[in-house]
């Protein structure tokens, strides 16, 4: 099966840890349904060679030596032995193809389920600690498969097989076994049910602390500028100290599981054993019985051991599953409605129709807000911090939903249309731009993954990023490093614009593109968006009003309100907060032209 026709299935993620897992077993029946086969067959296979080793043992206990005939049973465990290899190795086979497989489709299932939320939540969650919760729940799964394969099926099998050669040689033993079997299950199993909480503590720390490395290692620009080093280890240490702390209390756990299982099980071994001899004695058995009940009450007291250890180990590693489920598979707050179809946006005509938002802890951001913009109108927002100008182009893109009212598109309502299609058919510059580790040519054309090369370089060379680019050591197969590492901010910025600018989208949102260049900069940007924003809707957030001078229109707003509205050059003549917002701005930038400059050293 092709992993585009696995994944192109629904990838609803259930929060409950044991039906999150079965939808994997579900997703490939045949394979697993094949592995867990191969292992019961295996296991069989053993439990047998021990009852041709009984038959072999008889056979050689007779007076007649020359007359026995020990081939067959010989023959019959030969043949035991190889089906059991073969049957092992084809199950690591296939278990290795179907488990990894597996982990692969989860790590996916999860990420595309993560990237479902709205950006608020990952507000709330370390960045670091959200991957890390997902690599780590791969690995986990992979545990409990492996171990369900391995060390759980084959001592259940060894059991069930044991049993039934029991009750071929003595039933009361069998009886026994049975029952000794079950109370040992029952008190291994009640004590590790009652340890779950200790592993699942040490998984939530163990992923925080993951979490606390990826934010200080982001931010070690900082550390070093505030001398904070010292200060950073002492905090890590103390983090990884609880962490510890916590590791102990689930392994110390787990070893308390092992002393109670060794003691249970090395009383029935002795118990068996003893039985068996007695029986000799009596001549109620054969020589060959007393060797079959020894060897299988060794190969369950081994096995037990597995699975014993196997259980306490699958139950640690439900707790990471568990605490991943519980931070990433939240229902999403923000979802297709069911059949919705494709927005079809062409002129790019925007309409906020009586539209209200408020924050989840009551606080209202966006009241009663009407607007309407014609297609190809260029209109800048501008207003005081906290006046809701980002929560409005946020709402366009249905990086959260509206409470009230409704935005619409050429007509279509958004909520209606796939957030997708919705997206596809706007270009967003932010005001930083997040560039993946990855080569410029790939970055720019992210905005357009069917871009030609002479496609990107058109991009680079309107938002005036060609220039630089050609001067780097490997040109556009320059590695721009971790977010954008390893350029300036004013390269990052002209890198999004361009990428913006290759996407090609009936509508375009500036959320102060233009902040992180000089002067000289942004004027070659402003003549740049002058040839490239014709035909296309544009919105501009912009702290720096000078970037919307030259706009069709300017909105002012203010608690979440438009309290102004008009052409940039008559909101400056009208007295109102444009007004006030601009003197301000021209003073400033007056003060700092005529400030004296200081000699320093």
């Amino acid at each position: 099966m092709s992993s585009q026709s696995e994944h192109s299935r629904s990838t609803s993620i259930s929060s409950r840890p044991s039906a999150f897992l079965w939808q994997y077993v579900c997703r490939r029946r045949i394979a697993f349904g094949g592995l867990f086969t191969l292992m019961i067959g295996g296991a069989a296979c053993a439990v047998a060679v021990q009852y041709a080793m009984k038959l072999l043992v008889d056979a050689m206990a007779s007076q007649d030596r020359l007359a026995a005939n020990v081939w067959v049973p010989f023959g019959f465990f030969i043949g035991l032995i190889a089906m059991e290899n073969v049957l092992w190795r084809t199950g690591g086979w296939l278990g290795c193809r179907t488990i990894v497989k597996t982990g692969v489709d989860l790590r996916i299932d999860l990420f595309e389920h993560l990237t479902g939320h709205p950006m608020r939540y990952f507000k709330e969650h370390f960045s670091g600690a959200l991957g890390n919760r997902i690599n780590q729940t791969g690995t986990a799964v992979a545990n409990i498969f492996t171990a369900l394969t391995w060390r759980i099926i084959p001592p259940c099998t060894d059991f069930l097989g044991a049993v039934v050669v029991l009750l071929t040689i003595q039933w009361r033993m069998a009886l026994v076994l049975v029952a000794f079997v079950l109370l040992v299950a029952l008190v291994i199993t009640g004590f590790g049910i009652r340890g779950r909480y200790r592993h699942q503590a040490f998984a939530e720390q163990a992923s925080r602390v993951g979490g606390e490395v990826v934010d200080m290692v982001s931010n070690v620009w900082t550390i070093k500028a505030f001398s904070a080093r010292e200060r950073e280890r002492d905090r890590l240490a103390r983090e990884l100290g609880v962490e510890a702390r916590a590791q102990r209390r689930s392994w110390m756990y787990v070893e308390k599981a092992r002393i109670l299982h060794d003691a249970c099980l090395t009383l029935m071994a002795g118990s068996m054993l003893i039985w068996a001899i007695l029986l000799w004695r009596q001549g109620s058995v054969t020589p060959g019985d007393v060797v079959v009940v020894s060897a299988l009450t060794f190969r369950i007291l081994h096995g037990s051991r597995d699975l014993a250890l196997a259980l306490v180990d699958t139950a640690q590693q439900f707790g990471i599953v568990a605490d991943t489920l519980k931070i990433i598979a939240k229902p999403h707050e923000i979802k297709d409605l069911e059949g919705a179809g494709t927005l079809k946006a062409q002129a790019g005509a925007i309409d906020f129709e009586n539209i209200t938002f408020s924050y989840p802890n009551g606080q209202k951001v966006i009241d009663q807000l009407t607007l309407h913009i014609p297609a190809g109108q260029k209109v800048g927002i501008v207003g005081t911090s906290g006046a809701g100008k980002s929560t409005l182009i946020n709402l366009l893109q249905r990086l959260d939903d509206v409470d009230g009212g409704r935005i619409l598109i050429d007509g279509q309502p958004i909520n209606e249309v796939s957030q997708d299609s919705l997206r596809a058919a706007i270009a967003v510059v932010p005001q930083e731009i997040a560039l993946f580790n990855r080569t410029i040519r790939e970055n720019i054309r992210y905005g357009k993954p069917g871009a030609t090369d002479e496609e990107v370089y058109q991009a680079a060379c309107h938002a005036y990023c060609d220039h630089f680019i050609q001067h780097l050591p490997e040109g556009y197969n320059t590695m721009v490093g971790e977010r954008g590492a390893c350029l300036s901010g004013g390269q990052r910025q002209r890198l999004g614009i361009a990428r913006a600018f290759l996407k090609g989208s009936p509508i375009l949102i500036l959320d102060e593109a233009t902040s992180a260049l000089d002067t000289h900069s942004e004027k070659e940007i402003q003549l740049a968006l002058t040839e490239l924003v014709r035909g296309r809707t544009v919105l501009a957030v912009a702290h720096r009003l000078s970037t919307v001078a030259n706009f069709d229109r300017v909105i002012v707003m203010d608690k979440g309100r438009i309290v102004e509205d008009g052409p940039p050059a008559a909101l400056r003549r009208s007295g109102g907060l444009f007004e006030s917002l601009w003197n301000i701005q021209a003073t400033a930038l007056e003060e700092n032209e005529t400030l004296p400059q200081r000699n320093v050293g």
